[in-house]
């Protein structure tokens, strides 16, 4: 279990880079107000957060934050087998006739791919296609998002 310092720390690490909007030069791809239904259609950027499979550790602690300027942050943590937290940073591009993601990290090593739905994102095989099996389900991301912090808790 995290202490309330780790908690703190990883909350500011989120706030600050969600509110670091960097400029970069648009071109007309991203301008292009035909392309990328699930892009203008649904509230993607956020924090989407998951325990996904792993085969040596008991899973792995997932948090990936999108940037509506297409940059990235993924926070990795394989849990039973090290304290130590991943953190990855690139961009990720739209495919242009689905609801997909490809994230690639600014070193171009391993180009990651999820299917981008209403308040959560799916991860995809290599190949572009979901995940099937008993354990497909935890393979989804859900959306965290801080600004309904402010909606009254239901009572118990």
């Amino acid at each position: 279990m995290p202490t309330s310092r780790q908690l703190l720390t990883f909350f500011l690490f989120i706030a600050i880079f969600l509110g670091c909007n960097p400029v970069f030069a648009e071109t007309a791809e991203t301008m292009d107000e035909d392309t990328h239904h699930a892009q203008n259609g649904i509230e993607w950027p956020g924090v989407y957060n998951g325990f996904t499979p792993c085969d040596d550790c008991k899973g792995v602690k997932t948090t990936l934050a999108l940037n509506k300027n297409n940059s990235y942050m993924l926070l990795t943590k394989y849990v039973g087998k090290s304290e130590r937290e991943f953190v990855e940073k690139g961009k990720f591009t739209w495919d242009d006739k689905s609801s997909t993601i490809s994230i690639t990290p600014r070193d171009n090593s391993t180009t990651r791919h999820y299917s981008v739905e209403e308040n959560r994102l799916i991860q995809l095989d290599d190949n572009g296609n979901r995940i099937t099996g008993k354990l497909a389900d935890r393979y989804i991301l859900r959306r965290n998002d801080m600004k309904d912090s402010s909606k009254p808790h239901s009572s118990h």
